[in-house]
């Protein structure tokens, strides 16, 4: 019913874009992120499917990225250690069946060495952490081994009840993010892409994330204003929010694709002016100024 009221609205001015208010020049990281010679771990487990698309963003904002899958970690072929930012991808680890990311964050949690190798990549003060679509269910399930993270929500079903693979419109928010200082203000269309996006969180722990500036994207209708309407808001998620920062804003996660978001051609719908670069490739480009 919502869908079809969308379109009957004759006064809906359709998609449009509202570029970053800051400007990425002079942002910097703390200093212990800075001079390194930044390394990311591109990670995924069974099912996951966008690891290419992650690499490249990297690639083009100037890190080096190397593929690994859970099995390299727990063989030793690969270990956190090596690397200063982990951007765990999106897809379908186990077909979900186990519930979004549930399997592929238990397969870390049950492994005791697993676990405290994460745990002490997240407390490593020159680190970044990005996760998308299942990589950030799978982390908002890693609560007690990130710091700053107590507040993050879990994700459920949408209310859709099916699978949703749409372009839709976020606000990118004040927040503590280092990845996103630059794209502060910006309204821009994304990809999402997934069943299980639904944001769950209690009412102290939505004021909590508010007031501590950790809520870094929202959904928002073709007016710009937040939307839980459907299918605009492609979950239902509690006042459209679909992205959180740690306290300390070295880790991101989020439901929307910016890895499938920043170049031109991947966008269904183009503005006339749009760049090669999309603004979301400010997203990865922000990252590597953290260690330059």
């Amino acid at each position: 019913e919502e869908a079809f009221q969308a379109l009957a609205d004759d006064q809906d001015p359709g998609l449009s874009i509202r570029l970053p208010t800051v400007s990425m020049s002079g942002e910097v990281g703390p200093t212990p992120l800075r001079g390194i010679k930044a390394k990311v771990a591109v990670l995924r487990e069974q099912g996951i499917n966008s690891q290419m698309e992650m690499a490249a963003a990297f690639l083009q904002a100037g890190f080096e990225a190397f593929d690994v899958h859970m099995s390299d970690l727990v063989s030793g072929r690969h270990n956190l250690d090596d690397f200063q930012m982990l951007a765990a991808c999106g897809g379908f680890s186990y077909g979900d069946v186990l519930g979004a990311g549930t399997g592929w964050a238990r397969n870390i949690l049950m492994n005791q060495a697993l676990a405290d190798q994460f745990e002490s990549f997240f407390y490593r003060p020159d680190t970044l952490t990005l996760g998308v679509c299942n990589g950030c269910q799978m982390l908002s399930q890693l609560q007690t081994l990130i710091p700053g993270a107590d507040t993050w929500p879990q994700f459920v079903r949408n209310r859709s009840e099916q699978f949703e693979a749409r372009f839709s419109l976020v606000e990118v928010l004040p927040s503590q993010s280092l990845l996103l200082q630059s794209l502060q203000g910006a309204v821009l269309p994304i990809v999402v892409s997934h069943g299980e996006g639904r944001a769950v969180l209690s009412e102290a722990d939505h004021q909590s994330l508010a007031g501590n500036g950790q809520i870094a994207l929202h959904y928002v209708d073709h007016h710009h204003k937040p939307t839980e309407r459907y299918p605009l808001n492609p979950n239902g998620s509690s006042r459209g929010l679909t992205a959180v920062s740690s306290t300390d804003g070295r880790a991101l996660i989020m439901m929307p694709h910016p890895e499938r978001s920043f170049r031109k051609y991947q966008w269904s719908w183009q503005p006339e002016d749009l760049t090669a670069k999309t603004p979301w490739s400010q997203l990865f480009e922000g990252a590597a100024a953290q260690f330059q």
